[in-house]
């Protein structure tokens, strides 16, 4: 069945993953995107080890849906090729380093003149000016300038670390597919095409900003003071194991109360719910800690669950993937690829009720689809063996 995006082509020249991923989003929602790279390596992520049959895990989970072109975009020839797609294109998508795609000769004021409804999506790490706009970056660099780092920490313990997952390209990347969506909503009522920049030190603090900076967003100095959520955060050992719980309501607190048989908590009123002060509150947590200790996990989780207390367990990555919920909403298929073999993918978030998209083919490899995207802007025979001849096209 057709996607919401149907009929929307998009060239992809960017590589890694914020560009990429926010691609895949909109190829997961029918969008035709166009996944153009140079000769030999092509995307760095091809080389990104584990791989099978030409078809890299990263790649994979960054790419779906997308057709393959090989072009040297270093050649006058190979910059027109792209210049001719981007005629027919409906959105461009680059991460290059400020300044590079021009010299490619693919900047959006170029583009702009050949396409004026062109949607000219570019993503940076700092944005095209500024103090750092001329450094290389990649997602942990960010996740330290954003606040990410600093409160990746038990508060009672010393110890910080690093989001051990791509947040920041992540955000990046739903950023950048949302703004294209809206953008190319605002064009339908008229608004023409636009350049979108996507600077992924914005996108990743604003991602940040809703709890992680809930301390510095009152400035005034009689606010009254509470708890951000990274302080309150605990995994919590149990007799055998872990898990997590949060209460973020009255009820839920005297739920918990009762599910570890302390019912004498409710009747005192320094736990009366989440307006707990600091104090209490690190009084409260050695109590609790104590008392789950007392319980294995399964027997614990379900009085909660009983109680109506979130919680659950901390999976290890094979157990997600047999997680009852899970296997249930179908968020993970398994299919098989003529050269990878058996790929095991997340199916995407959104579950469209009127347009819904099938589910787009696994990602493609280096060059697939060449031949194909050019025969449609009339490029075969011939002229297609003498473009590879030169180098020009692949491998």
């Amino acid at each position: 069945m057709a996607g919401p995006l149907e009929g929307i082509r998009v060239i992809d020249l960017s590589a890694i993953v914020s560009g990429p991923l926010a691609g895949m989003i909109l190829a997961d929602q029918g969008a035709d995107v166009i996944k153009i790279e140079g000769p030999g390596v092509g995307d760095t992520l091809r080389l990104s080890n584990p791989s099978r049959g030409g078809l890299t895990a990263f790649l994979a989970n960054c790419n779906r849906g997308k057709r393959s072109l090989v072009v040297d975009l270093r050649t006058e020839r190979g910059q027109k090729i792209v210049q001719e797609l981007v005629k027919t294109a409906d959105v461009l998508i680059q991460n290059f380093r400020p300044g590079a795609i021009e010299r490619c000769g693919l900047g959006y004021d170029e583009m702009q003149k050949l396409n004026p409804n062109l949607i000219y999506m570019s993503i940076s790490g700092f944005g095209d000016s500024g103090p750092y706009s001329d450094r290389r970056v990649y997602d942990p660099i960010i996740q330290g300038l954003t606040g990410n780092v600093t409160i990746q920490k038990n508060p009672l313990t010393d110890f910080t670390d690093l989001v051990r997952n791509i947040i920041c390209d992540k955000a990046s990347a739903y950023t950048a597919a949302q703004a294209i969506s809206s953008a190319l909503f605002a064009r339908e009522r008229g608004a023409g095409g636009q350049h979108i920049k996507v600077p992924m030190i914005d996108a990743a603090l604003a991602f940040f900003w809703p709890d992680g900076m809930m301390k510095h967003t009152m400035l005034e100095e009689d606010v009254v003071p509470g708890f951000a959520l990274y302080e309150v955060y605990r995994l919590t050992d149990t007799e055998d194991g872990h898990l997590i719980y949060f209460m973020a309501s009255k009820d839920e607190f005297h739920g918990l109360f009762r599910a570890l048989n302390r019912p004498d908590l409710i009747e005192d009123g320094r736990f009366d719910g989440p307006g707990i002060n600091a104090e209490d509150l690190g009084h409260l947590g050695e109590v609790l800690a104590d008392e789950f200790r007392k319980w294995k996990t399964a027997e614990i989780s379900q009085r909660l669950v009983d109680e109506q207390v979130p919680v659950g367990p901390v999976l290890t990555l094979d157990e997600v993937l047999e997680d009852a919920q899970i296997k249930h909403n179908g968020a993970v298929l398994e299919r098989e690829h003529p050269t990878a073999g058996r790929i095991r993918e997340a199916r995407p978030g959104a579950h469209f009720g009127g347009t819904v998209p099938d589910i787009a083919p696994i990602a493609p490899l280096k060059g697939e689809h060449t031949d194909e995207i050019l025969a449609e802007l009339g490029i075969d025979g011939d002229e297609l063996a003498q473009l590879k001849s030169d180098g020009i096209l692949g491998p």
